[in-house]
């Protein structure tokens, strides 16, 4: 694998740069494969990444419909942060935080990790009480979290609007000063660089059409739209389109697709320093490096495979977001755009095995998957190449909806984010 570094790039640049290296291999698919993953996105690029490296599989591939971080890793709004309020879901974005810490140093690539701070917002009596418990919690398990007052928040992030005169006023916040954000096709393809040169197969524009079973009900390869691959397991990272994989193998899935969509201005200069976001109006904000300011929403009330909105959603969300900082009212839009999240009925992961087996699921991130992306990749990457679950991953398995030991997120803090 061709290194980057400052000596590369001057050394280069004598050459007129025509002598690096593609990122990474177009190869044919093989007949059989240890494992195939079906989704080239960030959770399914990054399991392959660690199979090869930590455990040793390298005859892999990742299959994917369109092409590599063309789903939910490149159309999200890039926001990371660990403070969760239940043990499970502390431990697994936690994991990926550490992660995310020296990624770039680990895969060698610039993926833009900016530890700039994730304010969230409190507008009520309950969303104060809700939040002080997460502080509290987040401290007993050794993560970074402050309550600020209303003045606290404006001091970390001036053009915050503190006002008491709107409709829902800002009365104090959270703050994790580690949480921030990633380039998100930079997250993809630094994984993807580091998974093809450790061997493993990147096979694009091949859409997996059915799961093949032996006698014995376990899974022997998938057909696909380039042919049959053979493969011992198969591990299924397909965001939206997950119960749709599943149910080849005859698995039925507790899982709902939505629409979920994100907008991002014209760009300004930087003047935005963190992240904020606010549960109760369901909206985010952060400033990208180019200077863009980009905008998430919550979930379309209706299910849906379509990667587009309703116009209401954004519209509701842009009224949220000039009273919270009002003076982006005059900011023109650039664009919007929609993805397809996939969410459970606690608004939690399911990581691990399935009835079917050989076969392996990591799913129902809701909107909430990129930042779990080098955690999510390294214990499902355990799951698959050991047959059982890792320690952090343990809690979220299918058998949580039978057994009612459920993760309940989206009622700790009102929303899936």
């Amino acid at each position: 694998m061709q290194r980057f570094s400052a000596f590369s790039l001057v050394r280069r640049a004598f050459g007129g740069h025509r002598s690096w290296q593609a990122q990474w291999r177009t190869p044919e698919p093989k007949p059989a494969y240890d494992v195939v993953i079906v989704g080239a996105g960030g959770h399914g690029l990054a399991t392959a990444y660690y199979l090869a490296k930590e455990h040793g599989i390298r005859n892999v591939a990742i299959l994917d419909k369109g092409w590599l971080g063309g789903g939910n890793t490149g159309r999200n709004t890039t926001i990371i942060r660990s403070n969760y309020l239940f043990d499970e879901s502390m431990g697994i974005y936690e994991h990926a935080v550490k992660l995310w810490e020296g990624l770039s140093r680990e895969l060698n690539y610039n993926v833009m990790y900016s530890a700039r701070g994730v304010l969230m917002l409190a507008h009520t009596v309950h969303d104060v009480q809700s939040f002080k418990r997460h502080v509290h919690a987040n401290r007993l398990k050794g993560i970074d979290a402050e309550w600020l007052t209303a003045e606290q928040a404006k001091d970390f992030c001036p053009p915050l609007n503190i006002s008491p005169n709107v409709r829902y006023p800002v009365v104090g916040a959270t703050l994790q000063r580690r949480g921030g954000t990633a380039r998100h096709d930079a997250v993809a393809w630094g994984y993807a660089r580091g998974a093809d040169a450790l061997g493993v197969d990147i096979i694009q524009n091949c859409e997996v059409t059915g799961l093949r079973r032996g006698a014995d009900g376990a899974v022997t390869g998938v057909e696909t739209s380039r042919g049959f691959i053979g493969a011992k397991k198969i591990g299924v990272v397909a965001a939206g389109n997950t119960s749709v994989v599943m149910a080849m193998a005859g698995v039925r899935m507790p899982l709902e697709s939505f629409p979920l969509q994100a907008l991002v201005s014209e760009p300004v200069k930087p003047d935005f320093p963190c992240v904020v976001m606010s549960n109760t109006i369901h909206a985010y904000i952060s400033q990208s490096d180019k200077g863009e300011m980009v905008i998430g929403a919550g979930t379309d009330a209706y299910t849906s495979y379509s990667q587009t909105g309703g116009l209401h959603i954004a519209t509701h969300t842009l009224d949220a977001i000039c009273e919270l900082v009002p003076m982006y009212r005059r900011l023109r839009m650039l664009r919007n755009w929609g993805g397809i999240v996939d969410v459970t009925p606690d608004r939690s992961p399911i990581i691990g095995t399935t009835p079917v087996p050989g076969l392996f699921v990591n799913c129902g991130w809701g909107t909430g998957g990129f930042k779990a992306t080098p955690g999510s990749g390294h214990v499902f990457a355990h799951t698959i190449a050991t047959g059982s679950p890792h320690a952090i991953n343990a809690g979220f398995t299918l058998d949580r909806f039978r057994d009612g030991f459920l993760i309940d997120e989206a009622a700790a803090a009102a929303v899936a984010h």
